[in-house]
């Protein structure tokens, strides 16, 4: 017992130890970064803003469609759990919902190629 607590432990540290190592490479570098970035400082332009936009917009979609989705899907599974006789009432439903969740996050999607092409 008291030796796989100790290999624990000894995982544990270097887990610890790898992550101080990973953080301290990133803040070794963002120095680097920096100088090249002071170079280019003030130039934002609205194409940043734009690009910023349709990135945030595919993302928050894409992740909204995906909860909506496996929300969608987990409760017609229960459903079909509870009463497998009802399947095919619960199917037809589930699918249009599906569709209807996947074509706004396609909308959100055309929409950020709209906004790209304005850069």
């Amino acid at each position: 017992m008291a030796n796989g607590l100790k290999r624990g432990g000894i995982a544990m540290k270097r887990l610890i130890s790898s992550i101080i190592a990973g953080i301290a490479v990133v803040l070794g570098a963002a120095p680097a970064f920096a100088q090249e970035a002071a170079a280019h400082a003030g130039t934002l332009s609205s194409s940043a803003f734009i690009a910023l936009a349709a990135g945030l917009a595919i993302g928050i979609a894409a992740a909204g469609g995906a909860v909506g989705q496996g929300r969608a899907a987990a409760s017609a599974l229960e459903g079909i759990a509870r009463n497998p006789e009802a399947a095919g009432k619960i199917m037809t439903p589930m699918i249009i919902a599906l569709a209807l969740i996947e074509s706004l996050v396609i909308y959100a999607l055309v929409i950020s190629f709209l906004l790209l092409g304005k850069m």
